[in-house]
């Protein structure tokens, strides 16, 4: 742009200006004019605007809104006509480009205003509609609230008459006596029949004035009776009296005679009170209780039978009743959902509710102590659950002062858990035997019977043979029966303290043997050599898994005898640079079932049974010939037995080597007298000895 064009732009704007100016004090449609401008005064400004505002409401009115809307679009398309004509000029660039351009921009500048009106007649339109829709809410409601209090006055009426159909007279509760009766038994003066018969309100009250002529007379008997009650009462309380000031005379005899029951050793009064006490056991510990107390009496001085629990709690338990009923529990839950005052249980408090039920015990049970000779004993509780219908144990050990024993490798041997597993085959005490109790804890939400026994003990099979129970195959329980019980109690007993005698002979055993030392006792010294070379030099406890990962006890594994809940031991002897690791299986019922032995031989290179003749002949002096080491009454110390055969048998492997027969100087000199030191085509060793000769032979 050049510096000439510069003040024609100016002077563009200066005129622009001015017609804006005078558009807004008012123009013609021809040509601009300037008006003088008359400032208004305020009181008048304020009167012109608020009638201008009610001229257009007015005019709102009279107007057509379709009118309004065909305006609306001319106008719309003026000031597009305009400002398309504005364009065109522009781009002609014609003489009389100004002037026009001028003309069409008032002409679109009079159409806006021409927009601004008809914006606000819109505007004040749509308040108006809106301000008439308010009002004809407000009469709805108006009506609408009209019409809640005419129906709640309908219903009010309603209860009223309601009310009133409904009223009773207390008349109507007596229960009078029928009219035949009535006229038949009543007197005259009473019944009036000539004018009752034919009045119904009448008769009404003569039957109640009869009515109160019975009751008085049914009063009068009644105080007869209470005076005869309280003279039979009087006599019924001298009489108790009587019998009480007798009651302490008796205990004074009785405390008289209790050192003669010592001394005779029959305390009766403690027998009578537990006798007494039994009459409230569940049938089946009832059933043990019986038969156990017998069976003391008979054959065993060393068993005590007594009674344990809540005597009180007992008299008020029903087992007639269902501990656990869904009919109970819907009841249950209704009630609480009515209460309102009453909080919520919990799932889990919910859970726990029914876990106590599922598994509540009956308040009594039966304690039965073994005892030993030693002063040692095993005590076993017995409690009946009364839901589930089974019988379980729960075992405490009580140690003689005598033992004193303690051992590393055999500290779970008196375990509360373990004592009495398998004391007969297969039974764990680890599942319930009633089939049903799987479903039943299912259906209460319960775990399996196994998470639960360290609360309410283990359920083995012989704690019901001894309780008489027998499960049929739909796991329904017969009703006790003595026969059963007298069958398996005894020989029950005879296995529990069998196993208590074994297990504290093992622990002092296993004792010894982490001292280094094989106690072999008296009465099978003369099953072993007097001198011995080889020596234990290590004893400890192992577990299965390494058990199986031994290479050398794969046959034992694949042959099933050695199973996850036996016991697990490692020996080691020595002699010179000789040495043999044993690897031995205890099962829970010994010495019934006899420990097994794997031998490994570490001598110039590793020997066991799989590569060596010698080592399998060993094994087998040990596994298959331990009945030599058994005696008829005790077979407790059969694995320190064994222990002594395997250093003798070690020693004589060593003795009988294959340097032995060569001239010179041997590692392990020949200390023992062998008829021939080896046989056969197997070359066999001379393991077996020879106590009368004291010579080694072989078999």
């Amino acid at each position: 742009m050049s510096s000439k064009d510069v003040p024609l732009d100016k002077e563009k704007k200066r005129k622009r200006t001015l017609k804006a100016e005078s558009l807004q004090n008012g123009s013609g449609d021809g040509k601009l004019a300037e008006t003088k401008r008359i400032k208004p005064e305020p009181g008048l400004k304020q009167e012109s605007g608020v009638s201008l505002f009610y001229a257009e409401e007015e005019e709102v009115d009279e107007r057509d809104p379709e009118k309004d809307v065909e305006q609306f679009k001319a106008a719309c398309a003026n000031i597009k006509h305009a400002i398309l004509d504005i364009r065109q000029l522009k781009e002609n660039k014609a003489s009389q480009m100004t002037d026009d351009i001028e003309r069409k921009r008032v002409e679109a500048t009079l159409q806006f205003i021409a927009l601004k009106k008809l914006n606000r007649l819109a505007h004040i339109r749509c308040k108006k509609v809106r301000d008439s829709t308010n009002e004809a809410k407000l009469r709805i409601d108006k009506y609408h609230l009209q019409l809640q209090n005419l129906l709640y006055e309908v219903m009010h009426l309603e209860k009223e008459i309601t009310k009133c159909l409904e009223f009773k007279s207390k008349d109507e509760e007596i229960e009078l006596v029928s009219l035949d009766q009535f006229y038949s038994k009543a007197p005259a003066e009473i019944s009036k029949p000539e004018v009752t018969q034919h009045d119904q309100h009448q008769q009404t009250l003569a039957r109640l004035d009869w009515e109160l002529e019975q009751r008085k007379q049914l009063a009068s008997r009644l105080k007869v009776s209470q005076e005869s009650k309280t003279n039979v009462e009087e006599d019924i309380r001298i009489k108790q009296e009587y019998l009480e000031n007798l009651q302490p005379k008796l205990n004074t005899i009785l405390q008289a005679t209790k050192p003669v029951q010592e001394y005779l050793g029959m305390p009766f009064d403690e027998i009578r009170e537990q006798h007494q006490t039994a009459g409230y056991l569940p049938p089946p510990l009832f059933v043990l209780y019986k038969q156990a107390t017998a069976y003391r009496e008979a054959c065993d001085n060393l068993l005590t039978v007594t009674l344990d629990g809540d005597l009180d709690a007992a008299r008020l338990v029903d087992l007639s009743v269902p501990l656990l009923d869904e009919d109970s529990e819907s009841d249950q839950e209704e009630q609480e959902k009515k209460a309102s005052k009453r909080r919520r249980k919990t799932v889990d408090a919910k859970l726990s509710d029914k876990k106590h039920r599922v598994l509540k015990k009956h308040p009594l049970s039966v304690v039965i102590q073994v005892g030993c000779e030693d002063e040692s004993a095993l005590q076993l509780t017995f409690s009946y659950l009364m839901y589930l219908h089974i019988v379980t144990v729960t075992i405490k050990v009580r140690q003689s002062s005598e033992m004193g024993t303690s051992s590393v490798s055999g500290g779970d041997l008196l375990s509360e858990d373990t004592l009495l597993d398998e004391l007969y085959p297969g039974d764990h005490g680890d599942t319930t035997p009633n089939p049903t109790n799987q479903y039943q804890l299912t259906r209460s939400g319960l775990k399996d019977f196994n998470h639960y026994i360290p609360q309410v003990g283990q359920p083995y099979r012989w704690a019901q043979w001894i309780c008489g129970l027998q499960y049929l195959g739909e796991g329904v329980p017969q009703k006790p029966q003595e026969i059963i019980s007298c069958g398996s109690l005894q020989g029950t007993i005879r296995k529990i303290r069998q196993r208590f005698k074994a297990r504290i002979s093992l622990l002092q055993q296993l004792s010894a043997l982490e001292r280094h030392t094989v106690a072999v006792a008296g009465e099978y010294q003369s099953l072993f050599p007097v001198k011995l070379q080889s020596q234990v030099v290590i004893w400890q406890r192992s577990t299965f898994e390494d058990f199986v990962a031994a290479p050398y006890t794969r046959s034992i594994v694949e042959a099933g005898l050695a199973k996850d809940n036996d016991m697990f031991f490692i020996a080691v002897i020595e002699r010179g640079t000789a040495k043999l690791t044993a690897r031995i299986v205890v099962a829970p019922d010994y010495p019934n079932v006899a420990p097994i032995f794997s031998v490994l031989v570490q001598w110039q290179s590793e020997r066991c049974s799989a590569n060596d003749s010698h080592i399998k002949n060993l094994e087998e002096e040990l596994n298959v010939h331990y009945e030599e080491l058994v005696q008829e009454k005790s077979c407790d110390y059969l694995l320190t037995n064994q222990m002594q055969r395997l250093i003798m048998c070690f020693d004589v492997y060593l003795e009988t080597g294959e340097n032995s027969a060569k001239e010179g100087p041997s590692e392990f000199s020949r200390e023992k007298v062998f008829s021939r030191t080896t046989r056969g085509r197997q070359r066999a060793k001379p393991y077996k000895y020879c106590a009368e000769l004291g010579i080694f032979t072989h078999r």
